[in-house]
């Protein structure tokens, strides 16, 4: 004969088990910010874009995207940088080591951590290679916030996550030829290219919740 002493303990544990699972396998919950990366400006400064060749399925298949957009960003000194922003559900596709599909064949390693800007803070994951002259760096941005570690904030923020619909992480990645690992960053063309994106994105993002409160 089965005992019901622990009866409704395993009914609680298997209902908050339940939840999760309800969530995001059977209603695959998402939060939309009605937000597109398509809405950054293709103007930044006195760079002027036009988008890469690559298909639409590629940002899906590589990162899982549901949102993305790389362009070729140039000034009238003919300094171009490649700027690429996605928008996935699966964090980890976004933040793990990135450089190894965007910039394929370059040989870019982590060279460290750089702050620059104030107002937002941006700290980016500066990417360089010793015997050629291009960088690379990347930023992620979560809920309107930008992410010092992606690993310690998926962490922090997992068990959150497992009872809430699924927020986007978002990846601003810049690269540049010609500019050396000696280089500073913050003076440099990427800098400024990856700077000028994420302001403009969060202030579409400032604007979109602005609209819907007022719409509420």
């Amino acid at each position: 004969m089965i005992s019901t002493r622990y009866a409704l303990s395993v009914v609680i544990i298997i209902m908050l088990a339940l939840i999760p699972t309800v969530i995001h396998s059977y209603l695959d919950l998402k939060i939309d910010d009605n937000v597109s990366t398509h809405q950054i400006s293709d103007v930044l400064g006195s760079y002027v874009s036009k988008p890469t060749q690559r298909k639409q399925e590629w940002g899906a298949d590589t990162f899982a995207c549901y949102d993305w957009i790389e362009r070729i960003y140039t000034n009238q000194q003919g300094k171009s940088v490649r700027l690429f922003v996605g928008r996935s559900y699966d964090h980890k596709r976004l933040y793990h080591h990135p450089e190894l599909a965007l910039s394929y064949g370059k040989d870019l390693r982590k060279a460290g951590e750089i702050q620059y800007s104030a107002q937002p803070k941006i700290l980016v994951k500066l990417l360089t290679n010793e015997s050629r002259p291009v960088i690379g760096a990347y930023a992620l941005l979560y809920d309107n916030k930008l992410i010092d570690n992606a690993i310690t904030h998926q962490l922090m923020t997992s068990l959150l996550q497992l009872i809430t619909p699924r927020k986007p992480m978002t990846l601003f990645y810049v690269e540049a030829e010609n500019i050396t690992a000696k280089s500073i960053f913050s003076e440099t063309d990427a800098a400024f290219v990856l700077e000028n994106a994420i302001k403009d994105f969060l202030a579409l993002s400032k604007s979109s919740v602005l609209v819907q409160r007022e719409g509420a």
